[in-house]
């Protein structure tokens, strides 16, 4: 058959194009033979900050006392944020070991238990003749465990951390590694976190936490050593014999190499940790310094890392009603969000890979007084929001129906509360008002220190990874979902 100049050029392109293909599929196959890249995970880090006691009234005191009616305090610019119920599961208004414990298990218990089935029931230990607590009765057939999110995060291989200015072994940071049915058996909770030891929380892992700092040292030494142990353990003996570099000072928790460091467990005092308005930085770490340096630490591991933070002693300057210690304590909590913000995007720029909750376990009976005129923020002479109610228009001290001035803060129950009419209260002036150990009056006189939590909604901010899921009104169980959804829990 006879082919013309046409069919030739035709059989000519198609020649070519068998041989660009043919060319092609032996490239295939040379790549075909070079072994693929696996992708790497990027660390997925949490850090669940709680400000213990911190009702929106106190927030909104803090703010006025640091920066001022129109300022803003590091927690007011976390873009996404919600409401958060508390109630507990046999109370209206809940105490700090239920409520925690909620947001880490996603299980309503009953006050005072700590991370443990709804059917649990509180034992109280009772005390000795000395005042020491009671060896732990919460029997064997009462309740059951049930898992944290540290115990979560433990288990995918992350790093885990919890950094308080409580006792460690207080009901907030117990809530996330230890399990009871009640709150004051810290002898207990303190042994749950020595690896391998008689008490430990198996759920932990052969490793345990890698951080823990805070107060209470007195739960962790026995008798002989002015501690609280009958049963003669030193648990710091027994965590350093562990791998664990401890930190008893400022300076020695700044010396710490995170480098070098793995584990390190720090107590700074005996029991709770000082006001951060008392607090000598020569001795107790700030907050910030705390998290920080947890950070670091944990940040080694390339699955990421799990990381709790409790402003604890905001709660305890409540229960006093000395509010000016609690703002105070409120700055030094925001001050440490700042810090682990920052720290957090010099790894993690936009947070794609870094969630950060900021929330509170339940309300206080604090309320702003009055119709003040604005006061700006505290200072050495001006008393602020710390001050008595001055009438917005005249600039003059409001009055009572006693004829007398009243203060911004007061509470709803609490120890300072006049035994007659105001009038006899004598010296009332806003040097008294705003010095550091004035307990604001209440309306409902109680035992000193014993001022209530409240019942109220508390707020939660978030930024970060799966931040936009926290949102409306909320249970304070669903937050625990909605954490380990955002990281893979």
């Amino acid at each position: 058959m006879k082919t013309n100049k046409r069919d030739k050029l035709l059989l000519a392109v198609m020649a070519a194009a068998v041989g660009l293909a043919l060319a092609g599929c032996g490239k295939s196959d040379k790549v075909a033979d070079t072994p693929a890249v696996t992708p790497i995970d990027p660390p997925k880090n949490v850090i669940f900050f709680l400000g213990d006691g911190m009702g929106m009234t106190t927030m909104t005191a803090a703010r006025i006392y640091a920066v001022g009616e129109d300022g803003e305090l590091t927690v007011d610019t976390l873009p996404e944020t919600a409401f958060v119920k508390t109630f507990s599961n046999d109370a209206q208004v809940t105490d700090s070991a239920p409520s925690m414990a909620a947001y880490m298990t996603g299980v309503k218990m009953n006050n005072e238990v700590i991370s443990m089935s709804a059917d649990t029931i509180a034992k109280d230990p009772g005390v000795d003749a000395n005042g020491n607590k009671l060896a732990n009765n919460c029997g064997t057939s009462n309740g059951t465990a049930v898992p944290t999110l540290l115990e979560a995060a433990k288990a995918k291989g992350l790093s885990t951390g919890v950094v308080t200015t409580t006792r460690v072994t207080h009901a907030t940071p117990a809530a996330t590694y230890s399990h009871i049915c009640h709150r004051d058996l810290e002898n207990d909770i303190a042994a749950a976190a020595v690896p391998g030891g008689a008490g430990y929380n198996a759920a932990l892992g052969s490793t345990g936490l890698d951080v823990l700092l805070g107060g209470g040292k007195q739960f962790f030494i026995p008798f002989k050593d002015g501690g609280k142990r009958a049963d003669g353990r030193d648990l710091i003996a027994e965590m350093k014999a562990k791998n664990y570099t401890y930190a008893s000072t400022q300076a020695e928790l700044a010396a710490v190499d995170a480098s070098k460091t793995d584990r390190l467990f720090g107590l700074f005092t005996s029991s709770h940790m000082s006001y951060d308005l008392d607090r000598d930085p020569s001795k107790e770490p700030s907050l910030a310094e705390m998290t920080t340096k947890a950070m670091d630490v944990l940040s080694k591991n390339s699955k990421g890392y799990f990381l709790m933070v409790e402003g604890g002693r905001i709660d305890h300057a409540l229960h006093e009603t000395t509010a000016k210690k609690a703002l105070q304590d409120m700055v030094a909590f925001d001050n440490a969000i700042k810090a682990a913000i920052a720290k957090a995007k010099v790894a993690d720029p936009d947070l794609k890979n870094t969630l950060i909750v900021v929330t509170a376990d339940h309300d206080h009976t604090l309320v702003l007084n009055g119709y003040a005129k604005r006061t700006g923020k505290t200072s050495a002479t001006n008393p602020g929001v710390l001050g008595v109610v001055k009438n917005y228009v005249t600039g003059t001290p409001d009055k009572d129906m006693d004829g007398m001035p009243y203060s911004i803060i007061g509470f709803g129950n609490g120890e300072n509360r006049p035994q007659g009419p105001r009038s006899m209260l004598v010296g009332f002036d806003e040097t008294m008002t705003s010095a550091n150990t004035y307990h604001q009056e209440a309306v409902i006189r109680v035992g000193a220190g014993s001022e209530t939590h409240g019942g109220t909604d508390v707020f939660l901010g978030a930024i970060g990874k799966g931040a936009d899921t926290f949102m409306g009104t909320i249970d304070n169980t669903k937050v625990y979902s909605l954490v380990k959804a955002a990281v893979g829990l």
